[in-house]
C-alpha cells in the first residue's frame, strides 16, 4: 500500500538523524543522557561509559530506522525503535524542572517522543493485511481440535462397525 510507503521513511527519519548525530557527536548528549545510563549501568552488566551508550543507542537508532524506512522487518525494527526511544524519554524529565521555560521545553520533547512511541506501536503491529501470528496460531489449534474430533468419531464409528460384524458373524 502506498501509504505504508510513504509513512514508514517518514517516521523513520527522526530516528537516523538522531543515530547519526549520536554516533558523530556523543558527548553532546552524554550530560542529559548520565541521569539515565549512570543507574542503568549501576544495576546491570552495561558498562559505566556514557558516550559508548550513546553510541551504541544512536547506532540501534540507525539500523532500526533504515529497516523501518526500506520496509525490511518492519515490526522488529519498530520494536527496536521504541526500545531506542525509552531512554531518550527518560532524559525530558519535565517533572523535574522548576524553571518554567525549561519545564515548557521538555515537556514538549517527552510529548513528542510520547507521539513517536504511539507511531512505532502501530507499525509494530501492522501486519499489512496479513493475518498476524497469534490468529495463525488459532487457526492452527482449532484445525489440529478439528482432525482430531474427526479421528475420534471415526475410530467410533469403525469400534460400532466391527462390533456389529463380529456379533452378526457369531449368529
Amino acid at each position: 500500500m502506498i501509504v505504508r510507503r510513504i509513512a514508514r521513511p517518514m517516521l523513520a527519519g527522526i530516528f537516523i538523524w538522531g543515530g547519526i548525530n549520536a554516533l558523530r557527536y556523543p558527548s553532546a548528549h552524554a550530560p542529559a543522557a548520565e541521569t539515565v545510563t549512570k543507574p542503568l549501568a549501576a544495576k546491570t552488566q552495561l558498562p559505566d561509559d556514557t558516550e559508548l551508550l550513546v553510541r551504541a543507542n544512536g547506532a540501534a537508532m540507525i539500523a532500526g530506522g533504515a529497516l523501518l524506512a526500506t520496509g525490511k522487518f518492519p515490526r522488529l525494527a519498530s520494536t527496536v525503535l521504541m526500545g531506542t526511544l525509552t531512554p531518550t524519554m527518560a532524559t525530558h524529565d519535565f517533572w523535574a524542572e522548576s524553571d518554567p521555560q525549561a519545564k515548557a521545553g521538555k515537556m514538549t520533547q517527552f510529548i513528542k517522543d510520547l507521539s513517536l512511541m504511539g507511531g512505532l506501536m502501530l507499525a509494530a503491529v501492522d501486519t499489512e493485511g496479513k493475518p498476524g501470528v497469534a490468529y495463525r496460531a488459532k487457526l492452527a489449534g482449532a484445525s489440529v481440535e478439528r482432525t482430531a474430533r474427526n479421528a475420534r468419531n471415526t475410530a467410533r464409528r469403525e469400534a460400532k462397525l466391527a462390533a456389529l460384524q463380529a456379533k452378526n458373524a457369531v449368529s
